[in-house]
């Protein structure tokens, strides 16, 4: 389907999304400690004078190991978007000194820093902490006034060995510029490790010279749609990429100089689509398949031969040689086992080995891959799922599908970092807005990302310490491009990191939002394209188009101050503040900004309120039919290939729109636009909560239910094929047997493998 014309009328509506640049904020926090994030774990105001970095200062170490952390310093600052300082050959000529002392008792990754009208004194036990004292250094000159910091001393130190960030780089594939920015991002929050996601049914991403098939077939795939038609020609279009091993390596390399270590991920049994089609005889069925232009769970295992385990086996004695952290994860999530469960094959290999089901099958493949890994001094990982069928002893758990399976698994003397979906997962929507990119259905706001706490209260005290941190997970298959992965990653990294470094008993939120707008600058320096939806405004609005009265409502998501104008005039700190909701009188324009100092947090959003915008409501405005199933998905149009996407709310387990509380009075037709495009998900044992409402033509109906149930108020059969743009307008006549009530709009039948979406929904009055 080709884009619609929505956008441009949303941006009528919603005003532009331009960031702010540091030119045009003077960032102020709260009165006190400085703006800093991660918070370290003591401040202390010293009293004495600022220092005030001057033009001709100098950065300086008293050996080699901190003369390198100086000039680490040096780029860190830059990207904050401070001065470029060079780097002094005597430390004692320096205003910025670092001092790498092993005597020193702190703990890894601990570091002192000082402030004095003279400079700024970093020391360190171990070059970790030095350079987390150069990040903080950095942050305090370019806070409030930047280059001018107060006298102050920091003794600083992380509350977890693990914070991290996970990116899937097999859905959609990053390039190597790509990874290294966000490498550097990861530097500037204290992120120590970077878990990356190489191999999935969509894709495999990671050289084995042993096995050139695996990226010479593995790595490519044609999307469904559009997208996956030459536009020119009218041929496949594939997508592909993946990194050679002297890229991984190069990737490894500058994670290392940001202490950051590099953790690969090699799915087994599940996930293995990519593998299977490289080479066929790793499945355990005789199907064909192709590389997966689907998203979801899908049933291809890797069978359990023991062909099947030496190659697993030759692949990481690969990825060992490329990635010389400690651990490698095996992932072992989502391995629906109907495969194994219907093949004879694999059914007398567990009768041979004594296993009485399939669980027991996964955990004897994860113990044998865990032997093989700890003969060379690596230890495995994987996702909770490991814990089914019994655990080998010395893996460890990544808990996902909550806190469960790591407090299980802690408890039982295994070390777990705490992963959950609830709160940890960065592709999940974070805000109601409809200027939201594609994403998946829960919304984890900026809020109950900051408030996870990894370490279960109800875990014996002498467990804790087998919760080694926390991680977030960044899956990719609906962020198509790294300026979506950006805004889904930022800022809520922040609260992340915040969460891994800073002491429990200190975190709080509303200090978090005090010290973020500092940081939104920061990240405007380093050129990364975080959320503006948790900084703007959204407007709700419900009103009577007859009389042209409307009540608006106005949110910031994130607690801000608003305010507001209604004459289409700029919108300032000194506009009205907002307060309550606003009893208004249409047509008016009303402009509103989320404010932090006196200054706006985001361009000022602007919307256009008239009598016809009161009878329309688009997809992103709707709600879920009450009844039949529930899996809401934001997703992206199938085209066009590159560029920017048209984005719909899709209930993928019941088409149905629900519009509440209408006031039909005096409406005699609705209209409706539709558009369609693929249904491309695998849901494995999930797949019959979708329900299909019976069509009664060939091509199925739009329906319009009053209240969502009883007989449709009107029915009108779909055709074939919707316009060349891929939508279509539809009406139709109606009765409303009440004034006022519930609206739905379902689309009935079966249509797989296409999908009908709800563009927008127009009452339209009897004329």
């Amino acid at each position: 389907m080709t884009k619609s014309l929505r956008a441009r009328r949303r941006a009528t509506l919603l005003g532009s999304c331009m960031l702010l640049g540091l030119t045009t904020v003077q960032a102020h926090a709260a009165a006190g400690a400085p703006s800093l994030i991660p918070l370290p774990a003591s401040y202390q105001a010293d009293g004495g004078k600022d220092f005030v970095l001057k033009h001709a200062a100098r950065v300086g170490g008293n050996d080699e190991a901190s003369r390198r952390v100086a000039a680490q310093f040096v780029e860190l600052l830059k990207q904050n978007g401070g001065p470029t300082l060079a780097v002094a050959e005597n430390a004692n000529k320096a205003q910025i000194r670092f001092r790498l002392d092993p005597s020193a008792t702190n703990p890894a990754e601990a570091y002192t820093l000082k402030v004095s009208n003279t400079g700024i004194d970093v020391s360190a036990s171990d070059d970790r902490g030095l350079f987390y004292g150069a990040v903080t250094a950095a942050q305090l000159l370019t806070d409030q006034t930047p280059g001018e910091v107060a006298a102050a001393t920091i003794t600083d130190a992380p509350r977890f060995v693990w914070r991290g960030l996970m990116l899937d780089s097999a859905r959609h594939f990053q390039s190597m510029e790509e990874i290294k920015k966000l490498l550097d991002a990861m530097a500037q929050h204290k992120l120590n490790t970077f878990h990356w996601h190489l191999t999935d049914d969509q894709g495999w991403r990671m050289e084995i010279k042993r096995y050139p098939k695996l990226t010479e077939t593995g790595s490519c795939r044609v999307p469904l749609g559009d997208a996956g038609r030459n536009e020119a020609t009218g041929q496949p279009r594939t997508y592909c990429g993946f990194y050679t091993q002297e890229q991984i390596r190069e990737i490894v390399a500058y994670a290392a100089q940001r202490h950051i270590q590099v953790i690969p991920e090699i799915d087994v049994p599940g996930h293995a689509t990519a593998a299977i089609v490289a080479y066929p005889e790793l499945g355990v069925t005789d199907q064909k398949l192709v590389i997966d232009n689907q998203w979801g769970v899908f049933p291809n295992l890797f069978n359990t031969e023991e062909s099947t385990m030496q190659f697993l086996e030759n692949v990481l004695l690969e990825v060992i040689d490329m990635f010389p952290a400690k651990y490698v994860h095996v992932g072992g999530d989502e391995a629906v086992k109907d495969q194994w469960i219907a093949s004879p094959r694999v059914q007398a290999h567990m009768r041979h080995l004594g296993l009485k089901d399939e669980m027991e099958m996964q955990s004897h493949m994860i113990k044998r891959l865990e032997k093989f890994l700890e003969q060379h001094d690596r230890r495995l990982i994987g996702w909770d799922e490991i814990l089914e069928g019994g655990l080998p002893p010395e893996a460890t758990v990544m808990s996902w599908r909550g806190t469960e399976g790591g407090l299980k698994a802690a408890s039982e003397g295994h070390d777990v970092i705490m992963s959950p979906v609830t709160h940890m997962y960065m592709d999940y929507l974070q805000t109601e807005s409809p200027n939201e990119p594609p994403g998946r259905p829960t919304t984890i706001p900026l809020q109950k990302a900051y408030a996870f706490e990894p370490v279960p209260a109800e875990l014996a005290a002498d467990k804790r310490s087998h919760i080694l941190g926390l991680q977030a997970n960044m899956f990719v298959e609906h962020t198509r491009n790294n300026r979506h992965l950006e805004h889904n990653l930022f800022p809520r990294v922040a609260a992340v990191a915040e969460t891994g470094w800073s002491p429990q008993d200190k975190r709080d939120f509303r200090g978090f939002t005090q010290r973020l707008p500092r940081q939104l600058q920061r990240y405007r320096a380093m050129d990364i394209a975080y959320a503006q939806t948790p900084f703007q405004v959204d407007l709700r609005d419900k009103g009577d188009a007859a009389t042209g009265n409307v009540t608006v409502t106005l949110d910031n998501p994130l607690g801000y101050p608003v305010h507001y104008t209604l004459d289409g005039s700029a919108v300032s700190s000194r506009s009205p503040l907002y307060s309550q909701p606003l009893q208004l009188k249409v047509p008016v324009q009303v402009q509103a900004a989320a404010f932090f100092n006196d200054l706006p947090l985001a361009a000022a959003s602007n919307f256009a309120l008239t009598a016809d915008s009161l009878r329309v409501r688009e997809d992103t405005q709707l709600g879920l039919c009450p009844n039949g199933g529930k899996l809401l998905l934001r997703l992206e149009d199938d085209g066009p290939a590159e560029g920017e996407r048209e984005v719909f709310n899709v209930n993928i387990f019941n088409p149905c729109w629900l519009w509440e509380d209408v006031n039909l009075a005096g409406i005699s037709r609705i209209k409706v636009r539709a558009g369609r495009i693929p249904y491309n998900f695998q849901l494995a044992h999930d797949e019959p909560a979708r329900k299909f409402a019976p069509a009664h033509s060939r091509y199925g109906e739009m329906e319009i239910l009053a209240n969502c149930e009883g007989t449709p108020l009107a029915s009108v059969p779909l055709p074939a094929e919707p316009g060349a743009d891929g939508f279509l307008e539809l009406e139709a006549p109606i009765t409303a047997p009440a004034a006022r009530g519930d609206l739905c709009v379902r689309f009935t039948g079966d249509t797989r493998p296409n999908m009908w979406t709800l563009d927008w929904i127009r009452l339209e009055p009897a004329r």
